[in-house]
């Protein structure tokens, strides 16, 4: 792979089946699938897309709901692996995709500090570190020793964002995280994807707001049932889709 280039996503398709009928009950489904008497439509999410991703771009993802979008981010993720074709990846990945997946809710927030930067490749050494760092962004310092299940789903985000993006990953990938919390908090979240990427980190980032694409990215992959649409310079792409869609 050329090193300039740091995601190569070529012919990616993905088909999902759905049940194409109802069930009464999780029994029910059990029983008939046994018997094979249950019957799925195939749905094909994203249809043979193609595109590179060069070092230090921003590059984002629109396209209206359904369109394929989170499932695009997932599959370069190595989150979901592609019924056809391939994503090489030139770099170490931090995804930004479901925030606060990896926590255990009965664990305090101190805890869950130290379980995510486990399952994200960190060393007790290292998030010890980082530690202060991510209590300071997060702005919980009297919730540390608080269990996470009684936090609010805007705490829970602001927690995990702040360890998903210690240190300087290659390629960080960004699922509609900035839509958390408050605008003032939303205002901090970029200003530190801006930070990463002045420091060389390559960003894919998806977000249903083409106000902050525009402010953040500059490419854009412009997805439509599953198929690409078009891919280019991020004022060329978003003037065109917000005039497709007025």
């Amino acid at each position: 792979m050329d090193k300039s280039v740091m995601v190569k996503v070529e012919h990616i398709s993905m088909k999902f089946n759905l049940s194409s009928e109802k069930f009464d009950s999780i029994k029910e489904y059990i029983i008939k699938s046994i018997k094979r008497q249950v019957s799925f439509d195939e749905f094909w999410a994203l249809k043979d897309v193609s595109f590179d991703v060069f070092q230090g771009d921003a590059l984002g993802l629109v396209g209206l709901n359904g369109s394929g979008k989170s499932t695009m981010l997932k599959v370069i993720a190595g989150v979901l692996k592609p019924t056809k074709g391939s994503v090489s990846i030139g770099g170490t990945v931090a995804p930004l995709i479901e925030l606060g997946a990896g926590f255990d809710m009965d664990l305090t927030a101190r805890e869950n500090v130290f379980l995510n930067g486990a399952l994200l490749g960190y060393s007790r050494e290292e998030m010890e570190r980082h530690y202060q760092n991510i209590v300071d962004f997060s702005e919980l310092d009297n919730f540390m020793d608080v269990p996470v299940k009684n936090f609010s789903s805007g705490m829970v985000s602001r927690l995990a964002f702040a360890i998903a993006t210690i240190g300087t990953p290659d390629i960080l990938i960004v699922d509609e995280v900035l839509s958390v919390g408050d605008f003032r908090f939303q205002q901090k979240c970029e200003s530190r994807i801006r930070s990463m990427m002045e420091g060389g980190t390559t960003v894919l980032f998806v977000s249903h707001s083409i106000d902050q694409v525009r402010k953040l990215c500059n490419k854009v992959v412009w997805l439509e049932h599953g198929e690409l649409k078009m891919y280019g310079d991020v004022k060329e792409v978003c003037d065109i889709y917000s005039q497709s869609y007025k």
